[in-house]
């Protein structure tokens, strides 16, 4: 399976988990139209956003195809981002240091020292 396959396979699956909780939150009266969703392969990406089937494509199984009807309807919107600032890469592959701490603090965490958590645990203590 080429990488591109596998990505756009990979942003299918994907597209259907966002689907899903669209559904759920829109049981609730939140209505979503042009949800990012943020892909690392621009092949994967022009894959989804070309409704022509190409020789190229021809052996990917219908139902990974499901991402193109939703990028057409304007639900998903895709947008490539470069590996480097993918935020998923923190938790699975080994990064350097400043790079770890970039993604770290993009998604809002924070890197504690040894001596902050003893001061948080003696605070909620």
């Amino acid at each position: 399976m080429s990488s591109a396959k596998a990505k756009y396979v990979a942003l299918s699956a994907s597209c259907a988990q966002v689907m899903w909780k669209r559904t759920q939150l829109q049981d609730y009266g939140f209505n979503y139209n042009k949800i990012p969703l943020y892909c690392d392969s621009q092949s994967a990406t022009a894959i989804s956003c070309n409704p022509i089937q190409h020789s190229r494509t021809k052996y990917i199984h219908t139902r990974y195809h499901f991402i193109k009807e939703q990028v057409e309807n304007g639900i998903i919107k895709l947008y490539f981002v470069r590996t480097e600032y993918q935020l998923a890469n923190m938790f699975t592959k080994a990064l350097p240091e400043d790079r770890f701490k970039y993604l770290v603090r993009q998604i809002g965490m924070r890197c504690l020292t040894p001596a902050e958590l003893e001061v948080l645990a003696n605070e909620s203590a």
